[in-house]
C-alpha cells in the first residue's frame, strides 16, 4: 500500500467510527467541490461516498474525470453549467446541444447524471447579464436533453442565494425582492413547467456570526430550544433552516408558483474563521452537521410541508485550500484535503431530542456564503421587537 494512502484510509475508519451505523439516507446529499491543491482522486473520493453511505454528490462542473471515475457507481451527480458560460448556451440553441453532447451525453447512463445546475446563484450575482441570460440557457439545456431522451432523468434548474428573499421572518412574509419579479416569473414558470426543484443556498451560520447576542446558538444548531411561533399560521419552527426553507416556499407560492419543491442545495458550517467571524469552531460545525444528518435520516418535512422530505446537501465534503475570501470559505468540509477528518459528528442514527413548545418569536435572518444582505426589516427594528418581546414574557 503507498505510504500517501495511509492517511486517506485512516480517515475513512475514524470518521466511520465516529457514525457507528450510518444508514443510508435517501434525502441526504453532498457538495463536492474542487477548489484545492491537495485533494484526493476522484476514484478515492467515490471510495468514501461508498464507505459513508452517501449516494448523492454535486459538483460544480463538469470535471470529466470525476464523471468516468463515478460511472456504474450509483451515485447520483448534480452537474454545474459555469456561470461564464450563460451567455453563450442562453444566446445559441445549438451551443447548449453541443454542451450538453459533450458534457453529459458521454456519460449516462453509466454515470447517473440526474441534475444540471445552470450558474449559481445567478440573482444575487453582481452581473446583471447573468440573470438575462438564465432562463434562455435552461430552457436550450432542456430542449437538448429532450432531443436525446435524457429529461426524464436529468432535472434543470439553478441553485439561488437566501439574498434573493426580501422577507424571510416569519417564515409566512416569504416574499422575493421587488426587482426580481419579472425574471424569477419566468424561473418559476420553467421549473413548473419542467417539474424540476427550486434550490436554496441556506447558511444559517451567518445569522449567529452576525448577532451572536440577538439570536440563539441551539435555534441555529436544532438542539431544543424554545423555538419560534410564526404567527400567522401558528407554525413553531425549531431551527433557522427550515424556517429559511419554508421562507421561500412561501415566496414562490406569492408568484403563483405552490407545486414547485424547495430543497437545500448548499447548508453547512465552517470549523475554523477568522478573529470576526464568530461561531466558526469545529464544536458547532459538528453539532449542526450531526443534527442536519439526524433530522435527514429521519426523512422530515419542514413545518409547512411536514409530508415532503426536505432533500438537502451538505457543504462541503473537503476543505479547499485554494478558495478565496475569508477563512471561513476554506474550512466547510466534513475532511481535510488528506482524507483526515475536520471533526467527528458521533452517531447521527439517533433522532433529535425534541424541542420545548413555546409561543415566543425571534427574528430570522436571511444569509449565504456569497449574498449577506439583510432581509427588508432592519436590524435594529426587530432588537426592538425582540427586546419587546422580553418585556411582555416578563411582565406575564
Amino acid at each position: 500500500m503507498p505510504i500517501i494512502m495511509l492517511p486517506f484510509l485512516l480517515g475513512f475508519s475514524l470518521f466511520l467510527s465516529g457514525f457507528d451505523v450510518l444508514v443510508q439516507v435517501e434525502c441526504l446529499g453532498i457538495n463536492y467541490g474542487q477548489v484545492g491543491n491537495d485533494l484526493p482522486p476522484p476514484d478515492k473520493v467515490l471510495q468514501l461516498l461508498k464507505s459513508l453511505r452517501i449516494d448523492k454528490a454535486r459538483i460544480y462542473d463538469t470535471n470529466p474525470q470525476i464523471l468516468t471515475a463515478f460511472a456504474n457507481s450509483n451515485v447520483e451527480l448534480i452537474v454545474t453549467v459555469e456561470n461564464q458560460m450563460l451567455a453563450a448556451l442562453g444566446g445559441d440553441p445549438q451551443q447548449a446541444a453541443q454542451w450538453v453532447s459533450g458534457h453529459v451525453a458521454p456519460y449516462v447512463p453509466g454515470t447517473k447524471i440526474t441534475g444540471i445546475a445552470v450558474g449559481n446563484e445567478i440573482f444575487s450575482d453582481s452581473d446583471r447579464s447573468l440573470v438575462l441570460n438564465l432562463v434562455p440557457a435552461m430552457v436550450n439545456i432542456h430542449a437538448a436533453l429532450v432531443q436525446r431522451g435524457l429529461d426524464r432523468n436529468i432535472h434543470v434548474s439553478s441553485p439561488c442565494s437566501a439574498a434573493v428573499l426580501a422577507s424571510s421572518f416569519p417564515p409566512s412574509s416569504g416574499c422575493f425582492r421587488h426587482e426580481l419579479a419579472g425574471p424569477m416569473q419566468q424561473f418559476l414558470q420553467f421549473l413548473e413547467g419542467t417539474n424540476s426543484p427550486f434550490w436554496i443556498n441556506a447558511y444559517p451560520y451567518f445569522a449567529y456570526k452576525d448577532n451572536p447576542t440577538l439570536i440563539s446558538l441551539d435555534y441555529i444548531l436544532f438542539n431544543p430550544n424554545p423555538g419560534t411561533v410564526d404567527p400567522l399560521t401558528r407554525l413553531r419552527y425549531d431551527n433557522m433552516l427550515y424556517a429559511q426553507v419554508d421562507a421561500v416556499a412561501f415566496a414562490i407560492s406569492r408568484m403563483g408558483f405552490s407545486g414547485v419543491e424547495v430543497r437545500v442545495s448548499e447548508t453547512g458550517w465552517p470549523s475554523k474563521g477568522g478573529p470576526d467571524e464568530t461561531g466558526a469552531t469545529p464544536e458547532n460545525a459538528a453539532v449542526y452537521n450531526k443534527n442536519l444528518m439526524r433530522r435527514q435520516a429521519a426523512q422530515e418535512g419542514t413545518p409547512l410541508r411536514p409530508n415532503v422530505r426536505l432533500e438537502a446537501y451538505v457543504f462541503a465534503l473537503f476543505n479547499e485550500d485554494m478558495k478565496p475570501g475569508p477563512a471561513s470559505e476554506r474550512n466547510y468540509g466534513l475532511f481535510r484535503p488528506d482524507g483526515t477528518m475536520a471533526y467527528s459528528v458521533g452517531d447521527v442514527t439517533s433522532r433529535p431530542l425534541p424541542s420545548q413548545p413555546s409561543n415566543s418569536t425571534s427574528p430570522v435572518f436571511s444569509r449565504t456564503r456569497k449574498a449577506k444582505q439583510m432581509d427588508c426589516q432592519s436590524l435594529e427594528c426587530w432588537m426592538f421587537v425582540y427586546a419587546l418581546a422580553g418585556l411582555v414574557h416578563r411582565l406575564l
